[in-house]
């Protein structure tokens, strides 16, 4: 394992996905997980990545030992978790001490407690006895070679309690020779400006080198690791997409955002700032959780734009309902079409979509009329980019709809049977290259039924539909608009592979409303194959 950094050590990025991002309810990694997400980090050019705690449970013990054959770190420092030595015991001889120093990490972070409460009810020691074993484990730690930061578990609850004993645990570190000692907001209770006055006073009267590890308890994480940082902290302990206990912890990516757009901090390699929007997505892929869409910085709505007031101001200069350019974050910008939309709206979302609207207001109000009637009728085109896309060509072409094929008739059946068992079954007719074709497939439902006869009837005539996916299927009742009577709508996100795209239908019943979408999804698929419509 090599360990090179581009960045001095002035300022640390410390990552503590793979052990406190671990604890959310719902994740669960394995070695090969935490892997995974380790190289992403070191990709994206954290100083520090705390791996787990070592000797605490054989998955994690597995993780060193692999991470130090398998991953050639070019950014970060594997970081060793794990406690002060045991009350009434020696650093030297304690086996969970000694399995942090086996685990090969050169950085190895120690939880100490700082909250006087905590030390009298969960060590059962004396104040004092818990400052002998910090000193003792931060001093053993040090002679035999390792960096050493220390975390001080419960500290701003501690410093309310006991302010003078809280600071006799930093004072105790640091004397030691801890490089950090870290103050953290455990139950994530604090507010941005007592932080800042706590750190500032701690600063102050202790002379350490500080860092911060705020939870999001009450919404304020972000916040508080850069209030933290305004009163002196030089260390900032994050979690990718703020995964953590609870409600999760300070979110990497905002804070080194901010950091480095805001208050100017080298803090990452040259250009790895633009990767953050792809770290973050592929982390969640490997947690097996959604990505956020609303996310700073990273989500994919993080600049997307709706209503006609900011379109119309983007249009003139982007940097008017924009407070950086997203690429800078390596997100893009998004025009949303919606019945709030206007002029400018839809000529900004033609030129993102690369349909060329010429100028032509008449053509570009015909557009915005047709998305208000059709939004009113429950028709969602924000989130269905390739149907509003074929709505905007069809307008182009003069009202003539985009058609691969013409659609003759379809039907769905789905069958109870006496053994309890079902059967859904689908026909479609339809007329593609002056072919008359007529196709009948079964499925695991009648839209899935649907799908497959839709399939057998074009895949021959059109090879390139093979590669289709649908790879999410929503449906939403509307308000009913005659009394107990409903509407339906159906959003399909279909992927050739390369891409990924949502379509839209609208009926008065879940299937017709499935087939509007599933219409769509292929027709704007063989658009995106490049193939000609059908003469």
């Amino acid at each position: 394992m090599t360990e090179t950094s581009e960045l001095d050590d002035s300022f640390h990025v410390f990552d503590t996905t793979l052990r406190d991002g671990a604890q959310r309810e719902g994740i669960n990694l394995t070695v090969a997980d935490k892997l995974a997400i380790a190289r992403h980090l070191d990709d994206f050019g954290v100083g520090f990545i705390e791996g787990g705690w070592p000797g605490a449970n054989p998955r994690d013990t597995e993780f060193f030992a692999r991470a130090q054959q398998e991953i050639d770190f070019k950014h970060a420092r594997l970081v060793a978790f794990g406690a002060t030595r045991r009350a009434g015991a020696k650093a030297a001889e304690d086996p969970q001490v000694r399995a942090l120093l086996d685990s090969g990490a050169p950085v190895i972070t120690l939880v100490a407690k700082s909250h006087d409460r905590h030390v009298e009810l969960a060590l059962r020691t004396t104040l004092d006895e818990n400052l002998e074993m910090v000193r003792d484990t931060v001093s053993f730690l040090k002679e035999q070679g390792r960096r050493v930061f220390v975390d001080c578990e419960h500290f701003f609850d501690g410093y309310r309690a006991n302010p003078e004993y809280a600071k006799s645990v930093v004072r105790t570190a640091s004397e030691a020779g801890a490089d950090v000692v870290i103050l953290c907001d455990t139950n994530g209770g604090m507010l941005p400006a007592q932080v800042q006055a706590v750190v500032g006073t701690v600063l102050a009267d202790t002379g350490a080198r500080l860092g911060i590890h705020a939870q999001d308890d009450t919404g304020c994480a972000v916040a508080n690791t850069l209030a933290a940082v305004d009163a002196g902290a030089t260390h900032v302990q994050c979690t990718a997409n703020g995964y953590g206990e609870r409600v999760g912890n300070a979110n990497l990516f905002p804070v080194v955002a901010a950091l480095e757009l805001k208050y100017g901090k080298k803090v990452l390699p040259e250009g790895r700032l633009r990767e953050m929007t792809r770290i973050s997505h592929a982390v969640a892929e490997v947690v097996n959780l959604t990505p956020s869409t609303h996310q700073p910085y990273v989500g994919v709505s993080a600049f997307a734009h709706k209503a006609g007031l900011h379109a119309s101001a983007i249009k003139v200069d982007p940097d008017l309902y924009q407070h950086i350019d997203p690429e800078q974050v390596g997100n893009t910008m998004r025009m949303l079409v919606s019945d709030m939309a206007g002029r400018a709206s839809v000529e900004l979302k033609g030129k993102e979509l690369g349909v060329d609207l010429g100028g032509d207001r008449e053509l570009v109000g015909r557009v915005v009329e047709r998305v208000k009637e059709r939004e009113l009728k429950g028709y969602t085109y924000e989130a269905a980019d390739a149907s509003f896309e074929l709505l905007l060509r069809a307008e182009v072409e003069g009202g003539k709809p985009l058609k691969y094929f013409d659609v003759e008739s379809w039907r769905a059946i789905v069958e109870d049977r006496p053994d309890g068992t079902h059967a859904n079954e689908a026909t479609v007719k339809l007329f593609a290259k002056g072919e008359r074709i007529v196709a009948t497939a079964e499925g695991n439902g009648p839209v899935n039924a649907l799908d497959r006869a839709l399939r057998v009837a074009l895949e021959k005539i059109y090879p390139q539909l093979a590669k289709l996916d649908l790879v999410d299927y929503k449906v939403r009742i509307l308000e009913g608009v005659h009394g107990t009577q409903s509407t339906t709508r159906v959003l399909i996100s279909t992927s050739d592979g390369a891409g990924e795209w949502s379509t839209v239908g609208v009926a008065e019943n879940v299937i017709a409303a499935s087939w509007q979408a599933l219409e769509d999804a292929y027709t704007y698929g063989l658009l995106r194959a490049g193939v000609s419509p059908a003469q």
